[in-house]
């Protein structure tokens, strides 16, 4: 049967102005939440531990129990939007993601807490790629298009910064467990929005069969992955410990991409898309700007909290700088994207990006925010502004209609996945850095604030390292279209 779309409503000619703007709008909503729900947990870590007695190692599971699972079934949720219909998806992700946030914040143990962060996750794993399949097949023209994707990326960035201020207001000022509250009256909003202007659209082919093998693969493959990273900071890289997980997790990624090759009917993740050089690009800056923004967000709030003793509150606000550079420079993202090329704008934002790190990595137990802080979160900010649009629009160039669903689950996955998997190698960095410095000294407060400021300054430099790759990477993207 030839592949065709589907409609519900009209939807073939160009929508009027108002109702476009109605569906950024939505769109924009919808990844703002997604966003806000990965950095506003950062602020609240030291009281959540308190709370609910997270280990030291263990306390960033928080975090990648959420973005793992948003990561491993990213493009399961992109191909379920295509399939059987981005509205109806898209309304039962914002039901799903409503209910665990409930759940998390009325939790009473680490298990239940977890839990309800992966179960939050795997409902973004819906609701993100639809917002850029929905942008990308209602905004025709490529001029609008652009600007819807430079919205959508500065949302996505400023959701993350301002996750981090909301944080810390909700924690000092109510309970942590108001960072999962305040997720339920967005939700009702967010539901109500896309029942009244997202309209039906749906990709009909030979079947509609899901590759389920596909997805538990890749996402048990991550899990695995990074527990197996987790370990190597209490029991080292070389043991058992470590190495065990660390094997089967790549073995799992390795069947995934077997069966993706060889036996999934309806490839979760058809190889054959990385054959533009847009997208492989795109994909590859997404997931080393991915390690280098939660990674910042990690440390740099643990910096403050247990080095230089900030409240929720004014860590919350230490982030503002970071959010106004993220979506002030967003919005040139779009321009610069049509004016210099993809190319030019990928290296421009990652370089950015490095710098910041790399600067961030001169701090010690002294530094304060006017003098050691502020110029680098607004160099990063600068850079993440930039290529979170730049990368949104070239990941999915060139794409054809009914695998739009697919390409952006493929972008915001191999940011998750980058975002996961960097935390996780950086915290194991820091977590070694910390031991082998109080290793054998008398742990006073000087030691202690020492130890960890000199660990979270090695981690800053080797996230600059994973941004450089991804500078690297952007060269390969196309460069200005020719005329």
């Amino acid at each position: 049967m030839t592949a065709h779309v589907t409609e519900t409503t009209e939807t073939a000619r160009p929508a009027a102005s108002p109702r476009l703007g109605l569906v950024l709008a939505v769109c924009c909503l919808a990844q703002f939440l997604v966003t806000l729900s990965v950095a506003v947990v950062n602020v609240a870590l030291p009281a959540i531990q308190s709370s609910l007695g997270f280990s030291a190692s263990s306390l960033q599971w928080v975090v990648n129990a959420y973005t793992i699972t948003f990561a491993g079934f990213l493009l399961l949720g992109g191909r379920i939007a295509d399939l059987f219909g981005r509205r109806r998806v898209f309304l039962t992700g914002i039901v799903l993601f409503t209910l665990a946030s409930l759940v998390g914040g009325i939790s009473q143990n680490a298990g239940t807490l977890v839990t309800a962060r992966a179960v939050q996750g795997l409902a973004a794993a819906v609701i993100a790629p639809t917002t850029l399949a929905v942008l990308g097949t209602t905004f025709t023209d490529p001029h609008q298009r652009h600007k819807a994707f430079g919205a959508w990326g500065a949302v996505s960035g400023a959701g993350g910064a301002f996750g981090a201020l909301a944080g810390g207001v909700l924690t000092d000022w109510l309970s942590w467990r108001w960072i999962l509250f305040v997720n339920i009256p967005i939700g009702v909003v967010l539901f109500a929005g896309v029942a009244w202007v997202i309209t039906e659209l749906r990709h009909e082919g030979s079947g509609k069969r899901l590759d389920v093998p596909g997805a538990l693969a890749v996402t048990a493959g991550l899990v695995v992955l990074v527990f197996g990273i987790v370990q190597s900071g209490p029991h080292g890289w070389d043991s058992a410990r470590t190495l065990v997980p660390l094997v089967v997790g790549l073995l799992l990624l390795g069947a995934f991409v077997v069966i993706e090759a060889r036996f999934a009917a309806e490839p979760l993740m058809p190889l054959g898309i990385f054959r533009s050089r847009s997208v492989t690009a795109a994909n590859v800056v997404a997931a080393t700007s991915g390690a280098a923004l939660f990674s910042m967000f990690y440390f740099l709030t643990l910096f403050l909290h247990q080095v230089r003793d900030y409240s929720p509150l004014r860590t919350g606000f230490a982030y503002l700088p970071l959010a106004v550079s993220i979506m002030v420079a967003a919005q040139f993202s779009a321009p610069l994207v049509r004016r210099v090329g993809a190319r030019t704008t990928l290296v421009a934002g990652m370089a950015l990006t490095a710098g910041g790190l790399l600067w961030l990595a001169g701090i010690d137990e002294h530094a304060t925010f006017a003098a050691a802080l502020l110029g680098p979160t607004i160099v990063l900010g600068a850079g993440q502004g930039i290529s979170m649009s730049a990368s949104a629009i070239a990941g999915v160039a060139g794409v054809p209609p009914h695998q739009a669903g697919l390409a952006s689950g493929l972008l915001n996955a191999t940011r998750q996945l980058g975002g996961a998997l960097g935390l996780a190698i950086l915290a194991a960095v820091a977590t070694t850095r910390v031991g082998g410095l109080l290793d054998g000294v008398k742990p006073t407060a000087d030691a202690v604030r020492h130890a960890y400021a000199s660990g979270y300054a090695l981690a800053f430099a080797v996230g600059a390292g994973i941004a450089a790759v991804g500078v690297v990477a952007a060269f390969a993207a196309p460069g200005k279209p020719r005329n």
